[in-house]
């Protein structure tokens, strides 16, 4: 593990995280950066640099804890998220604080200020972190819809192509699933690591289950709730999962929970819901999310784009079976006995896998995915490979390359091994 005593300068190594892949209300990446920060505060000698977009240009330091906000308009179609454009300001932030290490879950522009100044500061490494399968879920997705699959495939084919050009210019990165990390293999990526999910196994758990919970939406105790939770836009499908639980027999007696916001939502809402259909909105309260968890039945995602899959492992963890499709990396987080995986965009077959789980015994199958959870995934496990493995082998091999070209490195790179 890394320390001041790694740094000729005895100062506490600072970790710069770069991402417009943030929002308050919650999201994958959002809430990755939460727990590590917290994980630096309660475990680590580091200083933590959060840049992300926000409404105004603002840095706030809270000791060792600095979150550096850069003036962003709001996406039109995620109201909560805003788009970082303005890599100059990125840079001075970064000419400001000088971090020795900067990890960047973004595909796009901003991986590019960080390079640019890794470029410029022979003693600084970069990270990346695959977190979004955006060939798919950006370039094909968009484009299908309006040119036709065959364009779709062509604009995926082009986003990898400038993948491998990006992903091969950092000092380490890391994939989340076997999937991704063969496609950095494909790529040409020298060495990437495979980074182990984290997910809160003090929070989510079965325990949490709340009988009053479930008679507040009406819901009698052999009556199965069925539950997804997150972003609801055409990305994430979520009209699969109304469409298959409408196809669901009415002797079933299943409710559906969607938890998350949208455009879509308020569509859903206007055009008006069913009695056993319940969209409360985003629950910002994680102990509220736990809680809504462990009083459901069975998760349901439709989402074929997944990489990190968090809510699915929040789910498992409080005991839940999983009804998904057979793409991203569902089939890693939902291996045979802890669910069921159904085609992409297969309404029908998500009902019929609906009622399986269902007649087959969902709290027996859901046992299987939280014995899978709890031995498998933690977020102690995910920093300590992060901060032990991850960044020093970034460091020794920006120390490699920075003697190569005859510069003097800027810590002690035979402490940073892997």
């Amino acid at each position: 593990m890394l320390d001041r005593t790694h740094f000729p300068s005895g100062r506490p190594p600072m970790l710069c995280d770069l991402t417009q892949n943030y929002s308050e209300t919650g999201g994958g990446g959002g809430n990755y950066l939460r727990y590590k920060r917290r994980y630096i505060r309660d475990q680590l000698d580091w200083q933590h640099l959060l840049v992300i977009p926000g409404a105004e240009d603002k840095v706030v330091e809270e000791g060792r804890l600095i979150t550096a906000y850069v003036k962003s308009p709001a996406l039109p179609h995620q109201p909560n998220y805003r788009l970082m454009l303005r890599n100059k300001a990125v840079r001075a932030l970064l000419d400001r604080f000088r971090p020795d290490v900067i990890e960047s879950i973004d595909p796009y522009n901003l991986p590019w200020a960080a390079l640019g100044y890794r470029d410029a500061t022979p003693g600084t490494a970069t990270v990346a972190g695959y977190r979004t399968d955006f060939p798919e879920a950006h370039f094909y997705e968009a484009v299908h819809h309006v040119a036709g699959k065959r364009v779709g495939r062509f604009a995926a084919d082009m986003a990898r192509r400038y993948a491998k050009k990006l992903y091969r210019r950092f000092d380490a990165v890391y994939a989340l699933n076997p999937i991704a990390l063969g496609q950095f293999r494909e790529m040409g990526v020298h060495e990437p690591f495979q980074l182990p999910q984290g997910i809160d196994l003090s929070q989510f758990r079965e325990e949490e289950r709340d009988p009053a919970f479930r008679a507040r939406l009406g819901i009698g105790d052999r009556q199965p709730l069925l539950v997804y939770a997150g972003r609801l836009d055409r990305e994430k499908r979520v009209q699969v999962v109304l469409d298959a639980f409408r196809k669901l027999p009415e002797a079933m007696g299943a409710h559906l929970l969607i938890l998350g916001d949208g455009r879509w939502r308020q569509r859903q809402i206007e055009a008006g819901l069913e009695p056993v259909v319940h969209m409360p909105g985003y629950l910002k309260d994680r102990q509220a999310l736990a809680r809504a968890y462990a009083s459901s039945d069975i998760y349901v995602s439709a989402m074929p784009y997944e990489v990190a899959g968090n809510s699915i492992l929040e789910a498992q963890a409080a005991g839940l079976p999983v009804v998904g499709v057979a793409a991203g990396s569902m089939p890693c987080q939902v291996p045979p006995g802890t669910g069921y995986l159904g085609p992409v965009d297969d309404a029908d077959a998500m009902a019929a896998n609906i009622e399986r789980v269902w007649r087959e015994g969902a709290s027996a199958i859901g046992a299987e995915g939280k014995k899978m959870v709890r031995s498998n995934y933690s977020w102690d496990r995910t920093f300590e490979m992060l901060f032990g493995t991850v960044y020093p082998a970034a460091l020794e091999r920006r120390r490699l390359r920075a003697a190569a070209q005859g510069h003097a490195p800027a810590f002690d790179g035979a402490l940073a091994t892997r």
